[in-house]
């Protein structure tokens, strides 16, 4: 029983400290690529539902633990380069662009192999350009809130020194909680417990393809999807390098 309880445990703490580290920097990066706050969390939702359905099914279909994610370094890629030309429509247009690329990647090897062969010290410069502002938030926020940011911090600090899995859950209930006090009596203003889908026309131009969607594709590969490939192989595990490669060959 244990041994059944152990691994679901595992991924629900998984989950949960993937979530609750960066859903705030993919929204961030949603509204700074022009998205209302309708939008935003309507993109958040898709996200989400998105995740996790092709993560219950790579676990089912491989039988390893693979999971499917956002891209962390690509919304922090939006909140340091700000909306297209164009605004939000031009912004799902790169999107669905950069999606794309990506399938091409997996399907076409020398293209993996090409993004793959990115020097990892580009690959590392390119994802602290768009990291250290995110880096240095923490301390810009206990000058500006500092009653919303101190607890938080303390929080994190302290179950990191002592239950360091649960330091970012930790530090999200502890933001939750400090919010919640210090709000007006009228409460949070466009708040909504049930989630809602906004749907947006997606549009191109030229500017987005390559100042964003080329660019979100690099950044995903290079810092994230590439990494994590090789983080199961260096486990012992063979993940599916093409949509062709089922379990025995692969």
């Amino acid at each position: 029983m244990a041994g059944r309880v152990q691994p679901l445990l595992a991924g629900v703490v998984t989950a949960l400290v993937g979530f609750a580290s960066s859903f705030t920097v993919v929204l961030a990066g949603l509204r700074a690529a022009g998205a209302s706050d309708a939008q935003a969390a309507s993109g958040l939702l898709a996200l989400c539902v998105a995740c996790g359905l092709a993560a219950a099914w790579l676990g089912w279909r491989y039988r390893i633990p693979m999971s499917a994610a956002w891209s962390t370094p690509g919304a922090a890629l939006l909140v340091a380069t700000g909306p297209p030309p164009g605004g939000w429509p031009v912004a799902v247009g790169a999107f669905l662009v950069s999606g794309l690329l990506i399938v091409a990647a997996g399907l076409f090897p020398p293209l993996g192999r090409a993004v793959a062969a990115i020097p990892k010290p580009v690959a590392g410069a390119m994802l602290a350009g768009v990291l250290l502002p995110l880096c240095t938030a923490p301390v810009r926020a206990l000058v500006d809130l500092p009653l919303v940011a101190g607890p938080v911090v303390l929080g994190w600090l302290l179950l990191h020194r002592f239950a360091r899995r649960w330091a970012v859950p930790g530090a999200l209930v502890v933001a939750v909680a400090a919010i919640a006090l210090t709000a007006p009596p009228a409460g949070l203003p466009g708040a909504a417990l049930i989630p809602s889908v906004t749907l947006t026309v997606p549009a191109w131009n030229a500017s987005a393809l390559v100042g964003l969607a080329l660019p979100l594709f690099l950044v995903t590969m290079a810092a994230q999807n590439v990494p994590g490939m090789a983080v199961l192989v260096g486990y012992g595990y063979r993940p599916p390098f093409g949509a062709r490669c089922g379990p025995p060959a692969c």
